[in-house]
């Protein structure tokens, strides 16, 4: 055999064996596990820490729904975290946000202010909101059924006398809505001592309103008696298109999505004192009232009814009679007299 023909066996041998052994290695190699997985940490063995499932501004009152535990790098835990298995994540139920929290942020110990804390309820309240307490009973709070964070309307219902002689006017008014509910009497959550809701009565409710809300508030105790409406979460909605349907509220052009997000959730939760709404006895019975009673005649103000406006009438014994008042002078003139 020529020898030129035996040097190319041989090379081409050569690469045929060498590219088995390649191949041989890369499947190998991709078969074997990744090198320092043994070592990654498992799920099951990474603390949990508390994280906020939602954006938390300043003055949230937190419920169970605010936070969950989510596993978390062993290396990235705070001492300030709330870890499992150290904290009781029921507790924080009714505290309070004192500094904002982001959607999947770590909740740390300085950022909530318990109930009972000194600083608590100015922390509940949103930037130049007061806290009023309104009194209330049993049977116009909703029977209890109204839990701090929650939102009501309130009512005013009084007696009207007016002048003239019957029964006054009744009246109920709604005169306030949307209004946050801050505490139940000295309460600002509503889980008991097994984590559940608990039902039970009160006798004054401690609200967020703005200073002349505070004012009109302070008004309506003297003039009747208040009570609780409790809202429905739905009714946020309708009342935030009907705020920006109106002319009161100047939105974003649209190029800032977070500026206009932010706007709209304080329109939702802001009180709204305008476009009260009344109810009168006579829309209830048709026995009551649908206006004040009027005045007599004769009694009309201080100078009287106008001067030489003749007023007709009779006395015991004497007939028919006419009564002239001039100024505050009343004169009784018989009929058929001078």
């Amino acid at each position: 055999m020529d020898a030129k023909k035996i040097v190319l066996l041989v090379g081409a041998l050569i690469i045929a064996v060498t590219t088995a052994l390649l191949a041989r290695n890369m499947l190998s190699s991709s078969s074997a596990p990744p090198a320092g997985a043994s070592s990654m940490p498992v799920e099951a063995d990474q603390p949990h820490v508390l994280v906020a499932t939602k954006a938390l501004p300043v003055g949230t009152i937190l419920d169970a729904e605010s936070f969950r535990f989510q596993p978390w790098p062993k290396d990235l835990v705070e001492q300030a975290y709330y870890i499992k298995g150290q904290a009781d994540p029921q507790k924080l139920v009714g505290s309070v946000i004192r500094t904002a929290i982001s959607a999947g942020q770590p909740m740390t110990l300085g950022s909530v202010i318990k109930p009972g804390e000194r600083g608590f309820l100015a922390a509940a309240l949103g930037p130049g909101m007061r806290a009023v307490t309104v009194p209330v009973s049993a049977q116009n709070s909703v029977a209890g059924f109204v839990f701090p964070g929650d939102r009501v309307d309130l009512v005013l219902t009084q007696s009207v006398s007016g002048g003239g002689e019957g029964e006054p006017l009744k009246v109920s008014e709604t005169i306030l809505r949307n209004l946050r509910v801050l505490a139940t009497d000295q309460r600002m959550d509503a889980l008991g001592d097994d984590g559940k809701p608990v039902v039970q009565t009160y006798s004054n409710v401690t609200i967020e309103v703005t200073p002349k809300i505070a004012e009109k508030i302070a008004v309506a105790q003297t003039i009747g008696s208040l009570s609780l409406s409790l809202r429905s979460l739905a009714d946020n909605s309708s009342e935030l298109d009907a705020a920006i349907a109106g002319s009161d509220v100047d939105l974003p052009d649209g190029s800032n999505p977070s500026a206009e997000k932010k706007l709209l959730a304080s329109i939702a939760a802001r009180p709204v004192d305008k476009g009260s709404t009344y109810s009168t006895g006579a829309d209830v019975s048709r026995y009551q009232r649908s206006s004040v009673p009027a005045k007599p005649l004769q009694s009309m103000g201080a100078g009287g009814p106008a001067m030489g406006v003749p007023v007709g009438g009779a006395i015991a014994g004497q007939g028919p009679v006419i009564r002239v008042a001039r100024g505050t002078s009343v004169t009784v003139v018989p009929v058929g007299g001078k």
